[in-house]
This record gives C-alpha cells, sequence and structure tokens, in this order.
C-alpha cells in the first residue's frame, strides 16, 4: 500500500505533456510552495506575448506569470497589485498598467507584450488594449528561463511569497516568441481560431504540478 501510494505522488508531480483544452489549474490553498513549472526549450528572447485566463476572489497582491532566469529574477513577470494596478516586469524593469476592471470573481482574459528593439510594453484586459508604456529596450531575456504559475520568483526558481501567491484558477496559458497582433490577441480573447503559442501551447503543455494544484475542467457557462 504504501509503494503504490508513492508511486501515485511521485506521478502526480512528474512533468508531463498535455492538451489542456478545455481544463484549468486550480490553486485551492494560499501557500508560499504550491506552484506549477511550465517548461520550454527557448532560451533567447527578442520580444515575448503572453496570453492567459484568470479567476480569482483575491484581493491581495497576487502573480499571475513568472519567468525568470538566471540574470533576472523577473525575467518576465505580471503581478497584480491588489487594487487597480496590473505591474509587469522584464529584466527587473517595470511599467504600471493602471485604472483597469478587474473585478473579482470573474474570469478575465489577459494578454501581455514587450518587445526589445522599442523597449514597448502592453495590456490587453479582455480585449481593451492599455497605453504603450516604456520598459527596456535593446536587451534580449536570455538563458535558461523557469517559468512558474502560482508563485512569484524573487530568485531563480525560488524566494516565494505566501502573499503574493495565487489563489484560484487558470486556464488557456499561451506564450510567444514575438509580439501578437491586435487581431489574433481578439482572437485570443473571443476563443476563436488563434495561432497557438510557439513557447507554451496550452493544447501541448509541458508542465510539472508542484503539490496541491489540480487539473480539471474548466466550468462553462449553461445558456
Amino acid at each position: 500500500m504504501r509503494l503504490l501510494l508513492l508511486v501515485g505522488m511521485l506521478t502526480a508531480c512528474a512533468a508531463i505533456t498535455q492538451d489542456l483544452s478545455g481544463k484549468m489549474f486550480t490553486f485551492p490553498l494560499e501557500t508560499n510552495t504550491t506552484h506549477v513549472k511550465l517548461r520550454t526549450t527557448k532560451q533567447d528572447f527578442n520580444a515575448v506575448t503572453v496570453c492567459q485566463r484568470s479567476f480569482t476572489d483575491l484581493k491581495r497582491i497576487h502573480v499571475l506569470f513568472s519567468l525568470a532566469v538566471p540574470t533576472f529574477a523577473n525575467g518576465f513577470m505580471l503581478l497584480w497589485d491588489g487594487s487597480d494596478e496590473l505591474e509587469f516586469y522584464t529584466q527587473n524593469k517595470f511599467a504600471v498598467f493602471a485604472k483597469l476592471d478587474y473585478k473579482l470573481n470573474t474570469w478575465h482574459s489577459i494578454c501581455i507584450t514587450w518587445d526589445s528593439a522599442s523597449g514597448l510594453a502592453q495590456m490587453w484586459l479582455d480585449g481593451l488594449p492599455s497605453v504603450r508604456k516604456f520598459t527596456i529596450s535593446g536587451s534580449k531575456i536570455r538563458g535558461a528561463p523557469i517559468i512558474m504559475l502560482g508563485q512569484e520568483q524573487d530568485s531563480h526558481g525560488g524566494g516565494f511569497d505566501i502573499n503574493q501567491s495565487f489563489v484560484g484558477m487558470l486556464s488557456d496559458v499561451h506564450m510567444w516568441d514575438y509580439v501578437l497582433s491586435a487581431c489574433e490577441i481578439q482572437k485570443y480573447v473571443d476563443e476563436r481560431n488563434f495561432t497557438p503559442g510557439n513557447v507554451l501551447n496550452w493544447a501541448a503543455l509541458d508542465y510539472q504540478i508542484i503539490e496541491k494544484v489540480m487539473v480539471e475542467n474548466k466550468a462553462m457557462v449553461c445558456t
């Protein structure tokens, strides 16, 4: 019995590649350990787009996406500040997007784009674009990335703070190594036929669950 239990625990924590279409990650506990690692072989980024959907009742600060490289803990990171601002970091430089309609207990589609040539970042909340803001230009995101959902990295793969952890549901995570067009972002928001991420693809996701995270069917609205 103990051997079977151990095998089950190892299987649950092992890295797998899976089509998660129609699924979501549920983070049911506030901890400084629970997270999901997302794996990619890409190590050099001239530009990035990340899109995902989230559902939470957190009023405090919480992380939505965390990518760290050896030289920058905040290589590419999204953080909600607990009021009406989304903070975006790349290579430890940041921009703040304010006065956003980020309601609790509602599914939100969030996309963020950044280009190293111009240094400009833009955020899209439920299909509505923000102003474009400068972060850093002329510098690629380089090095082996560690990508996480559920925890914010203050070091390469660690340094978690329970007060920045995510509790709720996350789904449809995609990442591209270029700036996605406004039309493609709108297709993603509307759940139409969009180009899936070429770095992270929810329909072929290489991931590893650490501790208490569940893969569940995404709740659908009945009509």
